[in-house]
């Protein structure tokens, strides 16, 4: 990982990491499968470890992975090209950029790939993460869901006072945001606007899901990550030319003011 920023004083400690997505190191994500495994890229955490992680998913155009299961539930959010996830009998329901899934431990999927460069940011809440046969699949009690980005529902300030400005918009995915509760949202800043993000909570994590915007003089393309140990604030600015879509795990509650 590359160090995007750190400031060290007698009170504060704030650090600020990457990998941006041109830094990352791509592996097999089932390294049984060899070369016809898709490629995966750390964010955060260690998937083969006992904990929480994310990391990035690269599939090959046309990749259709064999019926599976995981040992862990995780959830996926699209970053590039079409990606479809579901039952092994399902037609094909392909989720465009900015679509949001997650996937039951235990229930048999297929999951499929088409685009020229087809990449989704996948998260777990313990690890690791395994690749099982279909024969040893079990029902945990949860369903999967698939959201296609046309079916989000976005809030604006008119909506939640967590944001002061129309411009902006939040959606949010899974979990509650109250009470120091993980929960998972998109943001959406617009073109050319700059805006603070703080969380009230002790967890933050955020990857670029679309747009090139700016942070702490990087530019940011999608799928790059910057998160924080602790409860911190940050300032990112929308290319003037494309507004920009950042997934948030966090386990408080987000405020979110636009710069002028």
């Amino acid at each position: 990982m590359i160090l995007l920023y750190r400031r060290n004083t007698l009170k504060t400690l704030s650090c600020f990491w990457g990998p941006l997505l041109s830094d990352i190191t791509w592996s097999p994500l089932n390294p049984a499968r060899g070369d016809k495994s898709p490629q995966a890229g750390a964010l955060w955490g260690e998937r083969t470890g006992s904990g929480p992680s994310g990391f990035l998913v690269k599939f090959a155009d046309g990749f259709e992975s064999p019926p599976h299961i995981h040992n862990v539930t995780y959830r996926g959010v699209v970053i590039s090209g079409l990606v479809h996830n579901d039952d092994p009998a399902a037609k094909n329901m392909w989720l465009p950029a900015g679509s949001f899934w997650t996937q039951p431990a235990g229930e048999a999927h297929v999951t499929a790939a088409k685009g020229q460069e087809n990449i989704a940011y996948i998260e777990i809440d313990s690890g690791p993460y395994l690749v099982k046969p279909e024969s040893e699949a079990f029902d945990n009690g949860e369903r999967p869901v698939n959201v296609d980005k046309s079916n989000l529902v976005w809030l604006n300030a008119s909506d939640i006072q967590w944001i002061d400005h129309d411009g902006i918009e939040i959606a949010f995915l899974w979990g509650s945001p109250h009470y120091g509760k993980l929960n998972g949202s998109l943001v959406k800043i617009p073109a050319g606007a700059s805006s603070r993000i703080v969380s009230n909570g002790s967890v933050f994590h955020g990857i670029i899901i679309q747009g090139r915007p700016h942070y702490n003089n990087s530019t940011l393309e999608a799928g790059s990550y910057f998160g924080s140990e602790s409860t911190s604030g940050y300032v990112i600015t929308s290319d003037t030319k494309e507004e920009s879509i950042i997934y948030i795990r966090t386990n408080g509650k987000l405020e979110i003011t636009q710069i002028d």
